[in-house]
């Protein structure tokens, strides 16, 4: 089975003997222009879908060819000829997708017919992130094992599965590729060790940590535990029975100072530390100088900061559960406030309790903050027994809070009034959505460091005189630390890539009155630009609609009042088909009445009456320490 095929002609694209040349396709047009180089593939495409339907295939691989590809019979009735080094091609039943690098951006855009899109990035991580996310959990990728090299496909599978060691790989490998010759890297953040094995535990309230240090050498393998806590299970999955580069030395947690002075009594080495989670205890031991390394962050965290493709698709989908808990909240508090029985603590049980029923559940991720009047307007405030509020439908409420999925971790805050809020109300609460939704729209050049942007959820507040005294966003975990740097939009955060979950979080608290926090927790995805590449925006996946009532669409510009319109369509699309298979059928009604769209810039804001398997990480195998 051929489709596209690739031969090596001194790096020039040519179809059949005709010279490239000519304008580029413009798909977007109406009608489409294609310029003569392109070739309609249209035939081709159906015939080979077809085919893929008997072999149960979903999605098929056509890499760049070699001396093979060209004389197979199969491939001569394709005469789409790219002549250059690099490229691979992909095609699903709906899509056909040819990933290349720059030096054919533009001759691919001449040679091909509109069936194809282009991808910029040619590496098989971008393949594979691309298939994660395109194709259905458990169905088949097909690919001829004759056109793979052995790395090739080593490559591509490692994507679809990262195991500890390949982990441990991807550590090491930065070790050897730093200039300042380091051999070994120690982590001491609890979420460095349990990310590097695929281990959770419960050690810390709300985190799923354990206790722990590690010291990862280019050889070697130490793993500083509280030991009588690992089952043989465990033993047997770290490899501790033996004593190559892959197995787990297991060495008692107080033994960490010990261990460490042992190792740097050797000749010729160097510990790399991250001095932001390195504690003075350790640090100190680094000795004399020239035996210490240091970056702001360890390895481990910069790369678990970007998430590859199954742990987006994963988080996402904990995220759409997510949703539901909180549409359950703000249904369930729309008919009990009036009624005058609940308070700031019993809406806070009673979010923890909706999430505790969604698949993956592990509890909240944080103590739930949930302040009504002026207790919001204490960012970080919590209820209590003694300090619980009761809830009125004269005073603006404000709820933050998270939760712990065996697939992600969850962060969101809605600011709600369910009676006649004042003029003034109104206008901070738009004008912090609209920030949220200026950070949200934004496109920005990879590399771009989220202070570079803060300001846009500041600058609306910022017109009127009014500002906020906290950060604007935070990492967030796959099943790990709801706060997880060291993503963010503040001075030390890294820079954003690609596949970064960042929370996006402004807000306006008066003094003794009210407090208003808008915060979404959104992932940096590739943007489609007029002339540059290499582009990012951020795809918001907190899903619950904002309080219509708190809206003056007046305020909002056409592109905001557009972006909101698109979100309430993402809303009904992601999350009214799981209230759907959870039969809540009056969620649905309510979800599909707070998403109404609103028609134009200074409309009503009037809510219309229409109504229109246990996931598990995949990639990572998790144990609970007890």
């Amino acid at each position: 089975m051929c489709l596209f095929s690739f031969v090596i002609t001194g790096g020039r694209y040519a179809v059949w003997a005709k010279e490239v040349s000519g304008s580029e396709r413009n798909c977007s047009a109406i009608p489409p222009y294609l310029p003569p180089t392109a070739v309609n593939t249209t035939l081709r495409l159906r015939d080979l879908r077809a085919s893929m339907i008997p072999l149960n295939i979903s999605a098929y691989i056509i890499p760049a060819t070699d001396a093979h590809l060209v004389t197979s019979k199969d491939c001569q009735k394709w005469k789409v000829i790219l002549r250059g080094k690099t490229g691979t091609a992909v095609i699903t039943q709906n899509k056909a997708v040819l990933w290349t690098d720059s030096r054919y951006w533009i001759q691919a855009e001449r040679q091909m017919d509109c069936n194809w899109e282009l991808q910029r990035d040619a590496s098989i991580r971008s393949i594979t992130n691309w298939l994660i996310l395109e194709i259905p959990e458990g169905d088949q990728v097909g690919f001829d094992p004759f056109l793979f090299s052995v790395g090739e496909q080593t490559e591509l599978i490692k994507y679809f599965l990262m195991t500890w060691p390949m982990k441990v790989d991807q550590i090491r490998a930065q070790i050897s590729d730093n200039p300042y010759k380091p051999t070994a890297v120690l982590l001491s953040a609890l979420d460095e060790t349990a990310w590097l094995f695929n281990l959770r535990g419960n050690d810390i309230p709300f985190n799923p940590f354990f206790y722990s240090y590690t010291l990862l050498s280019m050889d070697e393998i130490w793993l500083f535990v509280h030991i009588e806590r690992i089952t043989e299970e465990l033993k047997v999955y770290l490899n501790t029975s033996c004593y190559h580069s892959y197995c787990v030395q297991l060495l008692e947690y107080s033994s960490v100072r010990t261990y460490l002075q042992s190792y740097l009594q050797r000749p010729n080495v160097r510990v790399w530390v991250g001095t932001e989670y390195t504690n003075q205890a350790l640090y100190e031991l680094i000795t004399p100088e020239d035996k210490h390394l240091t970056s702001t962050y360890s390895p481990v965290l910069t790369t678990k900061a970007v998430k590859d493709a199954t742990e987006q698709r994963i988080l996402k989908e904990a995220h759409v559960r997510d949703a539901v808990a909180v549409m359950q909240l703000l249904m369930w508090l729309e008919k009990k406030v009036p009624e005058g029985t609940e308070n700031e603590l019993t809406a806070a049980h009673f979010v923890d309790q909706c999430r505790s029923k969604q698949k993956n559940s592990r509890g909240p991720s944080f103590e739930t903050i949930s302040a009504s009047g002026p207790n919001a307007a204490l960012a970080h405030y919590s209820p209590s027994n003694e300090t619980a509020r009761k809830l009125s439908v004269d005073e603006m409420y404000l709820v933050d809070s998270g939760g712990q999925y065996l697939d992600g971790t969850t962060d969101i805050t809605r600011t709600v009034h369910w009676g006649k809020p004042t003029d003034f109300q109104k206008e901070a609460y738009t004008r912090v959505l609209m920030g949220n939704i200026e950070i949200s729209r934004t496109i920005f050049p990879a590399g771009t460091r989220g202070v570079n942007m803060e300001m846009l959820g500041r600058r609306a507040l910022w017109e009127v005189g009014l500002n906020y005294g906290h950060g604007t966003g935070h990492g967030v975990g796959n099943y790990f630390g709801v706060h997880e740097w060291p993503v963010g939009f503040q001075s030390n955060n890294i820079p954003f890539q690609e596949g970064m979950f960042t929370s996006i979080e402004p807000g306006y608290y008066k003094e003794n009155d009210f407090g208003i926090r808008i915060e979404d927790i959104a992932v940096t995805v590739p943007a489609t630009t007029k002339y540059g590449n290499n582009y990012l925006t951020f795809e918001t996946v907190s899903l619950v609609p904002y309080d219509r009532k708190l809206i003056n669409t007046s305020l909002l510009s056409p592109e905001q009042l557009h972006w909101l319109n698109k979100y309430y369509e993402t809303i009904r699309s992601m999350v009214g088909p799981e209230l759907e298979r959870q039969a809540l059928k009056e969620e649905y009604d309510w979800m599909m009445k707070h998403t109404a769209p609103f028609l134009t810039a200074g409309a009503s804001a009037v809510i219309s009456s229409v109504t229109l398997l246990v996931t598990v990480l995949p990639s990572v195998l998790l144990y609970n320490l007890l």
